[in-house]
């Protein structure tokens, strides 16, 4: 089974080197993809030395749209999707997503932060299917893309709630030591608010909204 990672990025050039040093150092993996959010800080440039494949949107189009474009551009049909600024991601971890996907003849692999740092830990324990760090299929986002059209931070809400109206089977990994960067850390505590709200929004609207 060959695997096409994808990565979505908006402004993550100090960060994206700890997800794609795991990444392509994982023998599971077959193809990288980076896709350039309309970076303005040399995101794209950082990918391209370690020689995965960029693709770099001329504007801010959201998470959704980023994943969409690597999803399109990807040669495989199982797709891992792993946000851009994970910390202690290790090559371990990839594989057992992978293996959980590939043994378990599920629809769709979700990975959840533990023993990385309590306020993501706690975030993750009460609402795992927030996670971006998934393994699906073409196929499996195709359907989403049919029922989904609005989706940006909230993809992740409106996958889970799509796999549960119809079914899909689903199982948990956990990524010990795994967590990520704050918003308020990245932007600036204003901006990274701002952000974080509009997140939470899309993702209530996700939970309210019927599919």
């Amino acid at each position: 089974m060959k695997i096409s990672a994808v990565v979505p990025a908006y402004n993550e050039a100090a960060r994206i080197g700890a997800v794609l040093r795991p990444l392509v150092s994982c023998p599971l993996v077959d193809e990288v993809i980076v896709v350039d959010d309309g970076s303005d800080d040399g995101t794209a440039a950082v990918a391209r030395r370690f020689g995965v494949r960029v693709i770099e949107l001329p504007e801010n189009r959201g998470k959704a749209a980023a994943l969409d474009a690597g999803v399109n551009a990807a040669r495989n049909d199982v797709l891992l999707f792993l946000d851009a600024d994970l910390v202690g991601l290790r090559p371990e971890h990839i594989e057992r997503m992978v293996n959980t996907y590939a043994d378990g003849g599920v629809d769709m692999v979700v990975g959840v932060f533990a023993d990385g740092r309590v306020n993501t830990d706690i975030a993750q324990f009460f609402n795992p299917f927030a996670s971006g760090q998934r393994v699906i299929s073409k196929t499996i986002w195709a359907r989403a893309r049919e029922k989904v059209h609005e989706m940006d931070y909230g993809i992740e809400m409106a996958l889970s709630k799509l796999a549960a109206k119809e079914g899909w089977t689903k199982e948990k990994v956990k990524l010990d030591g795994v967590t990520h960067v704050l918003k308020e850390e990245k932007r600036g505590f204003s901006q990274g608010i701002r952000e974080r709200f509009k997140m939470y929004g899309d993702m209530i609207k996700w939970l309210i909204k019927k599919l």
